[in-house]
């Protein structure tokens, strides 16, 4: 080889391993310490170019019942699916003459009739799989039955947002989502705001220095990073602390995780983080058995925490800025089972809160007479419902370049 691509690859390599370091510093402190930055150093100087908007995703975590969420109360064959866990009609939160929410979902009802809800019917994606963990990487990466790594909410990002910039996608869990795996954005990710710290700072400093003047400089370059990255991790630590504690609000939300989650994303979007993307997540809904007292339960839960959000953005003048999406991995079947619950199945309605929705029903309900083998037949690709987000949200016309292809216009988005 020649002298000349020696020092090409060497310089290749070099910037690989940077990048490499880029990616994984963030996974490996939330894996090790809760941290990943919220601020790098370069953040105030980096001038972002997107519209200022934010995109809040609450997943609902095991396959919520969505027959049961939008009760379709004029219909006979609910009824004779579901003789003994169906809603009757005298208990269901009427939105129209043919639809309704489940009674507990009290938060959900008044946002529908203020305009700040839209619910889509029947979302899905063809050739479905009941796996948990199939079907919630196909909604994550936002591509079906193909391989993808990068979740589509960083795809997003990364689409959006200047690769400078850090800090750009939050992730309250106790786990990082595949939905917000990034090229250049690695996501924020913490569960316990009061956990979330970098502890011997100081002293990993110092041991950062002291291994430094033994190295080459190229390998003085990538441990340099590593440790301005962890410096700021400290940093971002504190705030995201501060923030969190300090957050007072009149609004109730309720009790649970979701309440909690929610409200420290409030508290950050009042503080100005420089997040446009927060992830976070809801489970307890797959409901096998007696699903009617554990699906009443979760929807007290969420039903609170999502009201209680909406009218903190409100108070803080931010509920302009801010749109929510709420998802499941899948709906259930249409029949009851003999565990007073419901299987896994298929398709499902989508929810999109926020003040500057098209609020009301989009798309098709699934034919209650007409099944796939006992299951829904879905009406709306999930991916329609994406889109909109991309583009009517987000502004990114070129929706294929963030989902891969280009699918069916939802007008979701005020």
């Amino acid at each position: 080889m020649n002298r000349d691509k020696n020092l090409t690859d060497t310089k290749n390599f070099s910037s690989s391993r940077r990048r490499f370091l880029e990616l994984n510093l963030g996974a490996a402190l939330a894996a090790g310490t809760g941290l990943s930055p919220v601020f790098s150093a370069s953040a105030a100087e980096v001038k972002l170019t997107d519209n200022g908007r934010i995109l809040v995703v609450l997943e609902l975590s095991g396959g919520n019942d969505g027959l049961n969420t939008v009760v379709p109360y004029t219909q006979d064959e609910y009824y004779l699916a579901r003789p003994t866990i169906g809603i009757q009609p005298d208990a269901v939160l009427k939105l129209s003459d043919d639809y309704g929410l489940h009674p507990n979902l009290l938060g959900w009802e008044r946002l529908y009739k203020d305009g700040k809800m839209a619910i889509v019917h029947g979302c899905g994606y063809p050739n479905p799989n009941r796996s948990h963990f199939e079907a919630m990487k196909f909604w994550h990466t936002g591509v079906p039955n193909a391989p993808e790594s990068r979740g589509w909410v960083g795809r997003l990002a990364d689409t959006v947002i200047p690769r400078e910039a850090s800090g750009i996608v939050m992730n309250i869990a106790k786990e990082q989502s595949q939905a917000v795996s990034s090229t250049y954005h690695p996501p924020v990710v913490f569960s316990n705001p009061a956990a979330y710290r970098l502890d011997n700072a100081e002293s990993q400093a110092s041991a950062f220095d002291s291994i430094m003047s033994n190295r080459s400089r190229s390998a003085r370059s990538n441990l340099d990073f590593v440790r301005r990255v962890t410096s700021t991790a400290a940093d971002s630590s504190e705030f995201v602390r501060r923030t969190c504690a300090n957050y007072r609000t009149n609004s109730d939300y309720g009790y649970g995780t979701v309440g909690t989650s929610l409200r420290n994303i409030a508290a950050l979007i009042e503080a100005r983080a420089d997040a446009r993307f927060y992830y976070t997540n809801f489970s307890g809904f797959d409901t096998h058995v007696y699903q009617a007292p554990n699906q009443a339960g979760l929807f007290n839960q969420v039903g609170d925490a999502v009201l209680a959000f909406q009218a903190d953005l409100k108070t803080m003048g931010r509920e302009d800025d801010v749109v929510m999406l709420v998802f499941t991995e899948f709906g259930r079947r249409v029949q009851e089972n003999a565990s007073l619950g419901t299987d896994h199945g298929v398709a499902g309605p989508m929810y999109i809160f926020g003040n500057q929705v098209k609020g009301g029903f989009h798309g098709e309900h699934p034919s209650l007479s007409v099944l796939d083998q006992g299951d829904l037949i879905m009406t709306t690709d999930f991916r329609s419902v994406y889109g909109s987000m991309i583009q009517e949200w987000m502004d990114v016309q070129d929706v294929g370049s963030v989902l891969g292809g280009d699918f069916a216009r939802l007008s979701l988005i005020g």
